[in-house]
């Protein structure tokens, strides 16, 4: 399954804890793409913004580990 833990050092992980991370990182990436690509102040409500794009990376994220642990 997708949301097993994760054994690291001893330690049991959450699978969520490494998927926000990775859908933390894929937010940097693409708020600073847009930010050169777009300008500074093309964007209303920039937390608002940011948020939403962890929310739908980490979404995503899960989604296909998910996917891709459960196929055989």
């Amino acid at each position: 399954m997708g949301l097993q833990e994760i054994a690291f050092g001893g330690i049991y992980l959450s699978p969520l804890l490494i998927y926000a991370l990775i859908g933390f990182v894929a937010t940097l990436v693409t708020r600073s793409l847009l930010h050169w690509a777009v300008g500074q102040y093309a964007l209303w409500y920039e937390a608002w913004f940011d948020i939403s794009l962890f929310v739908i990376f980490t979404a995503a994220t899960t989604f296909i580990f998910t996917i891709l642990l459960e196929s055989p």
